[in-house]
């Protein structure tokens, strides 16, 4: 029951991390490396959107089911990192599982 209602939360988080790692991997070379800038402004202001939208959808969705004390905080600290939204979402996952 848990995963049906945190699955909104994995399906914005996997599109913020996956945005993040854009970012930092294709368009920051390009730019820093290729003087390319357009990447980084249209994937910055794509993962700005995408992390106002993953805080949101987490704090909804502790709203909604009650989810660990850590989970919170941690969600937040694994938006900032890359791979963070992944390890995290399997962190919540198993936590709620079990």
């Amino acid at each position: 029951m848990s995963q049906v209602s945190i699955k909104p939360l994995t399906r914005v988080g996997y599109f913020e991390g996956m945005s993040f790692l854009l970012l930092l991997g294709i368009a920051m070379p390009l730019k820093y490396q290729m003087g390319i800038v357009e990447p980084v402004k249209y994937l910055g202001m794509a993962h700005g959107v995408l992390f106002m939208l993953y805080v949101y959808m987490l704090m909804s969705t502790a709203a909604k089911i009650k989810l660990p004390l850590w989970a919170m905080p941690s969600g937040v600290l694994a938006s900032l990192l890359p791979f963070g939204p992944f390890v995290f979402d399997k962190l919540l996952r198993r936590s709620l599982n079990s």
